[in-house]
């Protein structure tokens, strides 16, 4: 199919597009020998003469990272690197002597020769700015390299120095050799080696110069890598900051693409960006739902439409193709500076979601070519999707002619009134065709659904297919559907948008996508009209649940890893270097030695009692009968669901679970367990209250001086200040007041049993006593004393800062905590404070882990959990 517009329209979008001041017309002539000498070529363009690439940034990031990782290397692996540099310097002097070209005297040929050479082919091919560029690149080199070099002499360690140093003249010497980092500057900026041949062969001397200072050990390896890091780091940046001149397909080039392809352009018409002419934005005030956004209504055709949309969705350049048969075709543009980012932003995202498969897509060839294969696929498979004519390479980038959807306009423009049940089930008809093909889109929004209406009949086209898959996962493809789900959703209502998918999918396929209506599983486009409409994905859970009572919408984890899973690796690991760099070993040894083992076991006896304590609360607060010792079980089996849940949230789940798996509803559940929560807040406070009052002059005072009192007092005040202003007043209230309304009537109800109320008060005393004591008793058998009052203080301080880490069962942040907080109130040896803190985490944490995995054992067989 091919769509020509009038010649009343094309002349109007012809005008429109002259009047814009960035557009440029350029007349290219016809081949000579042509027998048809038709009139000069118009490309209707708004070429880049300079573009600054993504990559050249990334480049630089990347180089940054790279010579903080060699800095790490040589500081870590200073010995190998020093055995490796003595094992060369008996063959280094040896080969000076033979050499009979001083190493002096090439590293100077090659410092003047290269620049020349590179310099002056520029300046043959009148590339001025880049000769600026280059020279700039290679003076920014050798400031970086001069700072890093200062940076290390007077930051850097001892180890540092001397992995970075070679014995020049009897003596270590830092080498960073600067004039390296200069030539690899002015090199990244002068071109690539593919289009510059003294680049090509100025690097090859290069490498060669780094041979030789390598093997006559004139610098260090890691010292040469920095140095050359740096130059490329250096290079990168001018050229993203300065641009570059732009590689990819304009004007003459352009045509030539277009002619390679097979066809004989008379004019190129760049498609502009943005919306297209005569737009009225409205909203339909009529809509039985409430989640329609706004929404483009179109008041004539636009013909370019179509290739509007393809812009917004894939960011490629689109132009209007009209041949010298007077066809009307599009012309697709991929420009090779684009894949780099693109192919990174696929990675990431198909490392961190589940059910995305990886790709091999390196290359703008690459990624020209499946999105070929995609298109070829899908019409195979019946899909209505533009047709592919032809495919050429021009430059650095690579162009796609394809036919143009007659008439046809994205579904964000359609008028509310034009979105027709026959039209719904087009929509959802066009997608089962592709999966039942196997073949998933992956990336499907409002600029991917074309429409159109021929004869009265509503015509779709599924367009965007370059992020799609071939033999796709059945995961993929229930994406796919709860993304369509929910793009119509913003337009239709949940309910029309859930009925007019159940008139083509089987009643499994929509359980299917319950637990896949969430944010992350749909495009960026989507997800940001979702932020206007959020309740569109609760009413999509509603409906679905109210049409399949038995549908499970519970949402699947997509995510492999967030900001809690990356803590949860990090945080662990910086507090073990922190331990291990901090801590005496020989001194923990002793006091290791000298400890008595028998307070370690009263401190396990201690730290299982606060099972049963926690099992008494549950049992006082819960709405229905729970036997003792059932509740002691599932209190022990949270302790194995702790490493895997952040501290706090494993014995909440399972205490949630146990009350809805005995008929509570999940409100007074949910309830139960917060008030379990509150109270045990509550009563620690008052603990600590107690104390702190009872202990009057009995106790030794705290070592808290008066600033850290006027620290206090100056941090209350401003927390008070602020609840002053509405906003933060506001945002307060609505963070507590749910918690609030959700226990104050199951607390009203304990109060008026006051057995219930004794119980829970006395349950979360033990709870929080058996810790302190443990941790009293851990003190005991390293041979230290501290005040109760104090024990207390450091506990209850250092496994409340712990615990707001979501790391699982606050590893690596508790036990860093309480060795803190611990050295600060009692004075006592930081190293020693850490064997304290580890051993009380040995035996309330760790050794109670085995126990707990028998006790969910147990419970999953009773059919408990």
């Amino acid at each position: 199919m091919s769509a020509r517009p009038t010649p009343d329209r094309r002349a109007a979008a012809d005008d429109a597009a002259a009047a814009m001041p960035s557009t440029v017309d350029t007349i290219v002539e016809p081949p000579a020998g042509k027998e048809r000498a038709a009139a000069a070529i118009i490309v209707d363009d708004n070429p880049e003469t300079r573009v600054h690439h993504p990559s050249d940034l990334i480049g630089t990031v990347i180089g940054a990272v790279g010579i903080v990782a060699v800095m790490v290397l040589a500081t870590y692996a200073q010995h190998t690197t020093t055995g490796v540099a003595e094992d060369v310097q008996g063959f280094a002097n040896l080969l000076r002597k033979i050499l009979v070209v001083p190493v002096q005297v090439l590293e100077g040929v090659v410092t003047l020769l290269v620049p020349i050479a590179v310099l002056s082919e520029l300046a043959i091919r009148r590339l001025g700015r880049q000769v600026l560029d280059a020279l700039g690149a290679a003076v920014l080199a050798v400031v970086l390299n001069g700072l890093v070099l200062w940076l290390v002499h007077h930051v850097g360690s001892e180890e540092l120095i001397s992995g970075l140093s070679v014995r020049l003249n009897d003596q270590w010497t830092v080498t960073l050799p600067g004039y390296v980092a200069m030539l690899a500057g002015l090199l990244t900026v002068s071109g690539p080696r593919s289009r510059r041949r003294t680049v090509t062969w100025s690097w090859n001397l290069i490498w060669v110069a780094i041979g030789v200072l390598l093997i006559t050990a004139q610098v260090s390896l890691p010292g040469l890598a920095i140095s050359l890091i740096v130059g490329r780091v250096a290079g990168l940046l001018v050229r993203f900051l300065s641009g570059v001149r732009s590689e990819q397909a304009y004007g003459e080039v352009l045509v030539a693409g277009v002619r390679r392809a097979g066809f004989s352009p008379r004019r190129l018409r760049r498609i502009p960006e943005g919306d297209g002419p005569d737009v009225e934005k409205s909203v339909d005030p009529d809509a039985e739902t409430a989640p329609v956004p706004v929404v483009g209504r179109v008041t004539e055709p636009d013909p370019d439409a179509a290739a509007r949309a393809l812009i917004r969705s894939a960011g490629y350049r689109a132009y209007e193709l009209t041949t010298t048969d007077d066809e009307s075709l599009d012309l697709v543009v991929i420009d090779g500076d684009r894949q780099v980012v693109g192919m990174l932003g696929r990675l990431w995202r198909s490392l961190r979601l589940r059910g995305l498969e990886g790709r091999s897509v390196v290359n703008l060839r690459q990624a020209t070519e499946r999105a070929a294969l995609l298109t070829y696929a899908v019409r195979a498979a019946g899909v209505r999707t533009p047709q592919l004519l032809a495919i050429a390479e021009a430059d650095d980038s690579m162009l796609l002619v394809q036919r143009r959807p007659e008439h046809a306009v994205p579904l964000a423009e359609l008028d509310p009134a034009e979105l027709t049940d026959e039209l719904l089930a087009e929509v959802w008809a066009q997608l089962s065709l592709a999966h039942t093909a196997g073949i998933a889109h992956r990336a499907l929004t409002s600029d991917t659904v074309l429409v159109a209406t021929i004869a009265g009949t509503p015509v779709v086209w599924l367009t965007g297919w370059e992020q799609g898959y071939v033999a796709s996962s059945d995961l993929a493809r229930r994406m796919d559907a709860s993304q369509m789900l929910a793009l119509l959703a913003l337009r239709v209502g949940a309910t029309r948008a859930l009925d007019s998918a159940a008139g083509i999918l089987s009643d499994d396929d929509l359980s299917a996508i319950g637990p896949l209506l969430q944010t992350i599983s749909l495009p960026r486009q989507t997800r940001d009209e979702m932020r206007t409409h959020k309740q569109v994905l609760a009413e999509l859970r509603t409906a679905l649940v109210d049409r399949l009572p038995e549908a499970d919408v519970e949402p699947l984890q997509l995510v492999r890893f967030g900001a809690r899973t990356i803590l949860t690796i990090v945080v662990p690991i910086l507090a073990v270097l922190f331990i291990v760099t901090q801590i005496n070993i020989d001194e923990i040894t002793q006091a290791l030695a000298e400890s008595d083992w028998r307070w370690s076991v009263l401190a396990f006896g201690l730290g299982l009692l606060t099972l049963l304590g926690a099992a008494l609360a549950v049992v006082a607060f819960s709405p229905v009968k729970i036997p003792v010792w059932r509740a002691v079980l599932v209190q022990t089996a949270a302790t194995f669901v702790a490493l895997a849940a952040p501290a706090g949230l494993g014995p909440a789940a399972l205490n949630l679970r146990m009350l809805t798996r005995r008929g509570v509803s999940a409100t007074l559940a949910g309830a139960t367990v917060a008030l379990v929560q509150v109270s045990q807040f509550v009563v620690t406070l008052g603990l600590l209250l107690v104390l702190t009052v009872a202990s009057g002059n009995q106790e030794s005072a705290l070592p808290i001086s008066p600033a850290v009192l006027l620290i206090i007092a100056a941090v209350a005040a401003v927390v008070a200040a602020t609840l002053l202003i509405p906003a933060v007043r506001q945002w307060v209230l609505a963070k507590t007041m749910p918690t609030l309304r959700q226990t104050w009537p199951r607390l009203i109800a304990v109060l008026g049993q006051p057995w219930r109320l004794a119980l829970a008060i006395g349950s979360n005393l033990l709870t929080t006593l058996g810790y302190v004591l443990a941790f009293d008793a851990c003190l005991a058998a390293f041979g230290q004393d501290a005040t109760l009052i104090q024990v207390a203080i450091v506990y209850l301080a250092g496994n409340t800062a712990g615990s707001m880490v979501p790391t699982p069962g606050g590893m690596g942040a508790i036990e860093a905590a309480l060795a803190a907080s611990l050295t600060a109130v009692t004075g006592i040896n930081f190293g020693i404070a850490t064997s304290i803190a580890i051993l009380f985490r040995v035996v309330t944490y760790w050794l109670r882990i085995p126990i707990g995995w028998v006790a969910m054992r147990v419970l999953q067989r009773s059919g408990e959990l």
